[in-house]
């Protein structure tokens, strides 16, 4: 369909004001300093399942996320591997659950550990999730999850799921396959959004690869997208027509072209210029305030899918090159 949004030359240089709250840097400093609820850490836990493949060793995985409760995730290993791996860590897209044990192989095929972490309380729009979210907002929310506990920042849902994301990646980083110098944030969607702020939230990173990013330029999103996710947003302040300055002040907190501003891992974005879901400004805010390197592939004609199996092949060859040691481009290629 063609792009309601700003045309791509207005998009590369679009750096809009976003307000930034002044406690930003400390309420995320003490968001992933809490003790979990029982004030007991747990470890990791990987369980071996035999999916019927013999190229690729395959765990079911529970990591302590927020509060200290379970995140699943499947967790996949090259057979015969011998060296500490480089680790590809994914996010999900909105609605999705991790799947199947079989599912997603190409990066353990390519020769990388692959955590793929089921996000709370998802799992209606793909083959189910496997962890629930117990720390549900207050009543009143519309359908979805952009408004679960959106009355503020300490109980907002993507508290919850951003802290889960920050302890996959550490939880990676003490697996004994793993090489910790090694370790690249991915995902689609809402999962490009998660790696995101992972990225902002954890020095060290290798890398990060957001594709058509969500959460990125929250009040944008939610003025001009048409279709949901963002509309949920736009649903709940037309129900409360008092609350549009605090719901914006709680979503900043979570919006990910602030967290962008605090990554430094080399970026490989991708966007795609008929959005409707993402619009492309939106993902473009992200991209021109991110503070590290970066590169973006631009999917002029291609909607939310973006550029799907054309853009796992530029993924492959970006990382295979940054984990090489190789300057990974920073042309900035359409």
């Amino acid at each position: 369909m063609p792009s309601a949004d700003l045309p791509l030359a207005e998009c590369r240089t679009y750096r809009p004001e976003l307000p930034l709250p002044d406690d930003f840097d400390v309420f995320w400093s003490d968001a992933l300093g809490e003790a979990p609820h029982d004030g007991t850490p747990g470890k990791p836990r990987y369980r071996q399942i035999d999916c019927g493949l013999t190229q690729v060793r395959t765990y079911d995985v529970s990591v302590p996320g927020y509060g200290g409760r379970p995140v699943r995730g499947w967790l996949h290993l090259p057979t015969g591997a011998t060296e500490p791996l480089g680790c590809v860590v994914e996010f999900l897209g909105y609605g999705r659950g991790r799947g199947l044990a079989h599912e997603q192989l190409m990066w353990a095929c390519a020769g990388y550990a692959h955590l793929i972490m089921d996000t709370r309380g998802q799992g209606w729009s793909a083959a189910g999730g496997a962890t629930a979210d117990t720390d549900a907002g207050a009543a009143g929310t519309v359908p979805g999850f952009l408004t679960r506990g959106v009355e503020s920042p300490g109980t907002y849902y993507y508290r919850r799921v951003f802290t889960d994301a920050v302890r996959c990646v550490e939880a990676m980083r003490e697996h004994p396959e793993v090489d910790p110098s090694r370790i690249v944030a991915t995902g689609f969607s809402q999962g490009g959004g998660i790696a995101l702020a992972v990225a902002g939230l954890v020095p060290g990173l290798a890398g990060v690869m957001p594709d058509v990013p969500f959460l990125c330029n929250i009040p944008r999103g939610a003025r001009i997208a048409g279709v949901p996710p963002y509309t949920e947003i736009a649903a709940y302040l037309r129900l409360y027509r008092d609350r549009t300055a605090p719901v914006f002040r709680t979503l900043s907190y979570f919006d990910a072209a602030h967290h962008a501003t605090r990554a430094t891992a080399p970026a490989l974005f991708s966007i795609a210029m008929m959005d409707e879901i993402c619009p492309p400004s939106t993902c473009f805010t992200a991209y021109n305030r991110y503070a590290g390197p970066k590169d973006v592939r631009v999917y002029e004609f291609n909607g939310h899918e973006g550029g799907t199996e054309y853009h796992r092949a530029e993924q492959l060859a970006w990382l295979r090159s940054l984990f090489a040691g190789l300057p990974a481009g920073q042309a900035d290629r359409s």
